[in-house]
């Protein structure tokens, strides 16, 4: 072997050698954090609950070494935000509230269970009263619920042991003032600079950008890896179909459209409509994880003993179990039982209105032409309640009994219940039958009928 040969392989085993203690140091120096940013936008309910609870297992099985929540939101339902707050609570992964653009209500709710805040320069927290759904303020016992937990909330979290309660305090209570801050007339709101000099954030950055360097001075972040989390169709479908404003309004359109079903030649787009409406908001409540298959199960069968009812009537029994287990079914698809119960009365006084327009102005269309009884029965047409015995009029007796207006008569050797035309006529009396119907024989005074005649007919 040559000397270059030799002095060649061993600068090539010299190098390799080498080369390991290389790339264990540049993985050292560019270890990834992996950041999960999670939106938290629009209204918050309980659809919005159900994304985040995904999402937060999703980065926990994914190793994520922290979790941002991007909050812009206008506030929303008080039980949802504090159930997103037990989310955020229970997780092992530190979770940031980066406020772009507002945290208001449940949103500032939400903020302050994170372990830390960052604001934009525009961001705005606060305003967090309870507010019922017609637009006033909810009764003192929700309000103090409201506050002490507003209160825990800033006590507890916070990368200096906790905020200061009587802020938090003051952006639920319109009563509560703090100095320098509010004077007690109104829901307290701090814009970003406010927050930043009293301890309600952390940092001011104008996008996500400076939030990746904050976390790299703040937290020693040389390298991040950000995942996006996504709200799927799905998931926007449950969102929209879990608001309790949508509720009453799908489940209002889906009984209207069985009922103009009912009024409409075969099956179209009534029927159509109706059915949809339902299994949107059974599709949005499984989706949200609320409503499982036996309530979807309930309701199928619940329709199908109405149905029976409806077709082949069986005393009222198929009916009110079909109702019952509609009903039931409802209530177990939903997050609450009180939004359920006002969505379903909400949902019947639009179905009976329907039903009684529907019924006086096109009783007589679509199938329920054949659950309603049109048909005449006439002589004409071969139906006789009882013989009629026309051949009795003209016909002259005897009244065996007084006649007030009814009573019996003799005609020849035939004794009927007859009815005079409306007067009183004396036991004993002759008699004229004037008028035969069924089993009705009108009779006349045959003094008056003689005297009807004399002046010029007989009234038949």
């Amino acid at each position: 072997m040559s000397k270059w040969l030799k002095l060649s392989l061993t600068c090539w085993v010299f190098v390799m050698a080498l080369l390991p203690l290389h790339v264990v140091g540049q993985e050292n120096e560019t270890s990834d954090t992996t950041v999960y940013f999670i939106p938290v936008e629009q209204t918050v309910e309980r659809g919005l609950e159900a994304f985040l609870d995904r999402s937060f297992n999703e980065a926990t099985e994914a190793g994520a070494d922290r979790i941002v929540l991007e909050i812009n939101t206008p506030g929303g339902a008080v039980d949802a935000a504090g159930n997103i707050a037990r989310i955020i609570n229970q997780s092992d992964v530190p979770v940031t509230a980066f406020i772009n653009t507002d945290a208001i209500s449940a949103g500032a709710f939400i903020a302050l269970n994170a372990d830390e805040i960052v604001m934009a320069p525009n961001g705005q927290m606060g305003s967090a009263g309870v507010i019922d759904g017609a637009g006033n303020a909810a009764d003192e016992k929700a309000q103090s619920y409201w506050v002490s937990q507003m209160r825990t909330a800033a006590e507890e979290n916070g990368p200096d042991g906790g905020r200061d309660p009587d802020i938090a305090q003051a952006m639920a209570d319109s009563t509560f003032p703090v100095e320098g801050l509010s004077e007690g007339d109104q829901f307290l709101t701090l814009n970003a600079s406010q927050a930043l000099e009293n301890g309600y954030a952390e940092e001011i950055v104008e996008n996500r950008g400076g939030l990746l360097e904050y976390f790299q001075e703040e937290h020693d972040y040389t390298s991040v890896t950000e995942v996006d989390t996504e709200v799927s169709i799905a998931e926007h479908i449950a969102r929209f179909v879990t608001n309790p404003i949508v509720i009453p309004i799908l489940l209002s359109v889906g009984s209207l459209g069985l009922i103009l079903e009912l009024y409409s030649p075969g099956f179209g787009i009534p029927g159509i409509m109706g059915i949809s409406a339902l299994l949107l908001f059974f599709f949005g409540h499984m989706v949200a994880g609320f409503a499982g298959w036996e309530s979807l199960i309930l309701l199928v069968v619940g329709g199908i003993l109405l149905g029976v009812e409806a077709f082949a009537p069986g005393f009222g029994i198929f009916g009110i179990l079909g109702a019952g287990l509609v009903v039931g079914g409802l209530l177990m698809a939903s997050f609450s039982t009180t939004v359920m119960i006002f969505s379903v009365a909400i949902a019947v006084v639009v179905t009976i209105a329907a039903a009684v327009v529907l019924f006086v102005y096109f009783g007589d269309r679509g199938p329920w032409k054949k659950l309603v009884l049109n048909e005449e029965f006439s002589s004409e047409k071969g139906y006789v309640s009882s013989e009629t015995k026309r051949e009795l009029v003209g016909k002259e007796g005897r009244a065996l009994t007084k006649l007030r207006p009814a009573g019996t008569a003799i005609f020849g050797d035939e004794r009927l219940d007859v009815v005079s035309e409306g007067g009183y006529i004396e036991q004993g009396s002759l008699l004229k039958i004037v008028y035969t119907s069924g089993s009705r024989v009108v009779v006349r005074a045959l003094e008056l009928a003689e005297s009807t005649n004399e002046g010029g007919g007989s009234g038949e």
